[in-house]
């Protein structure tokens, strides 16, 4: 089975109309493209379902394509089931999330923002975690990135290290050859 990462991307265009209907009133429908950006092919969707489907048909494909030919059709099935998981997490709260974004644009940003925000908090507590697990482990006081003022520290140190070897190298070659000639 081919192990390189593949990548698919999708960009989606939505479009609103403002129309009256028969009886007067104005109505309002979505419309929207979907493109498949690395083969360029596009759908036109007035339903979600549509656009989700149109992913899911290109992913599959692209599933399959990296399965090896002389994989057992449970291995490409397998595959192709855990691959599409995803799709069932947003089917189920896609919809919701598109109707919200519609009718309040900033709610919807701020819920992802504080979504990411928590992640955020989440992230940091771990990365606390573990630099409190291995300030423990190896015993030090303190746990602190290097800053760049001290890393250039170093490396000066380090270049003038070198500098002392070289010299210390040049003065015990001329010794060697001294006691070579003797």
């Amino acid at each position: 089975m081919s192990h390189q990462d593949q990548t698919s991307s999708f960009l989606l265009r939505f479009t609103q109309k403002l129309f009256e209907d028969e009886a007067g009133e104005t109505n309002i429908q979505w419309r929207g493209k979907i493109t498949h950006v690395q083969g360029n092919d596009q759908k036109n969707f007035t339903e979600m379902k549509d656009a989700i489907d149109f992913i899911q048909a290109k992913l599959s494909t692209m599933t399959l394509s990296s399965i090896e030919e002389d994989a057992s059709d449970e291995e490409k099935e397998g595959l192709l089931v855990k691959s599409m998981d995803i799709w069932k997490k947003l089917a189920k709260s896609y919809p919701k999330m598109m109707v919200d974004a519609i009718k309040d644009p900033k709610a919807q940003v701020a819920q992802i923002q504080a979504q990411l925000t928590n992640k955020a908090g989440e992230i940091q507590e771990q990365l606390s975690s573990k630099a409190e697990e291995i300030s423990e482990k190896y015993q030090l006081e303190s746990f602190k990135p290097t800053s760049k003022s001290d890393i250039k520290e170093l490396s000066e140190q380090v270049s003038e290290l070198t500098s002392l070897i070289t010299k210390l190298k040049k003065k015990v070659d001329k010794i060697d050859k001294k006691i070579a000639k003797s």
